[in-house]
C-alpha cells in the first residue's frame, strides 16, 4: 500500500457490530428478574417480617416454627444461604435454606430448601424468581449440586411453581402414618 493511503476495510451491515458471547440457554431471564428485585442474605433482624409475610399469606400464625427456622438457618447451618427480596427497603419475599459442611470440610452437595414464602400484594411480580434464582446461584458458587426441598400433596400452587422452576419429583418416597388412626 502506497505511504499516506488509508487500508480499504470491508464493511458488511449484515454483521452486528459487537460479538454475542453469551450461550443460547443462558440466564437471561433468572439474571433479569435478579437485577430488578433486590435480594439479599437474611438477617436476624428480618424475623418479624417474615412472620408477617407468612401471617398475610396463609392466614396463620406460625411464629414458633419461623423463630426456630431462622435460627436453624442463622446459627445451625453450615453454611449461611437464606434470603430475602426486598422492595422499597423492605421484605416482600424470602426463601430459607441451608448447606452443611460434608467430609473434610467442604460443603455437602445437596441443600435443603425449607421454606419460601412471598408476600401476597407482590406475587406475580417476579420475586419468588428472583430469590430462586439467587439462591441457585448461590450454591452453584458453593458447588452444591441438587436442591432437596418436601411440601404437601395437594399445595398446587407451590408444586407448579417449583416446576417452574426446574424442580422435578426425587427418588425417594417419604411415607407417614397417623399413629392416632
Amino acid at each position: 500500500m502506497p505511504t499516506g493511503q488509508s487500508p480499504i476495510i470491508p464493511t458488511n451491515i449484515d454483521q452486528p457490530s459487537e460479538v454475542d458471547f453469551s450461550s443460547p440457554q443462558g440466564d437471561d431471564f433468572d439474571a433479569l428478574s435478579r437485577d430488578h428485585i433486590p435480594v439479599r442474605s437474611m438477617t436476624g433482624a428480618d424475623l418479624e417480617a417474615l412472620i408477617a409475610i407468612d401471617r398475610r399469606a396463609t392466614g396463620d400464625d406460625r411464629t414458633a416454627y419461623y423463630r426456630r427456622k431462622q435460627r436453624e438457618a442463622m446459627h445451625e447451618s453450615g453454611v449461611r444461604v437464606s434470603l430475602v427480596a426486598e422492595q422499597d427497603g423492605h421484605p416482600v419475599g424470602f426463601i430459607m435454606a441451608r448447606v452443611d459442611f460434608g467430609e473434610f470440610g467442604h460443603t455437602s452437595p445437596e441443600a435443603v430448601m425449607d421454606t419460601i414464602g412471598v408476600d401476597p400484594g407482590y406475587r406475580g411480580r417476579g420475586v419468588g424468581q428472583a430469590l430462586m434464582s439467587q439462591l441457585i446461584a448461590n450454591l452453584a458458587t458453593l458447588r452444591v449440586d441438587h436442591i432437596r426441598t418436601e411440601l404437601d400433596w395437594n399445595d398446587v400452587g407451590l408444586i407448579n411453581y417449583l416446576d417452574e422452576m426446574g424442580f422435578a419429583p426425587a427418588q425417594r418416597v417419604v411415607l407417614s402414618r397417623n399413629l392416632a388412626d
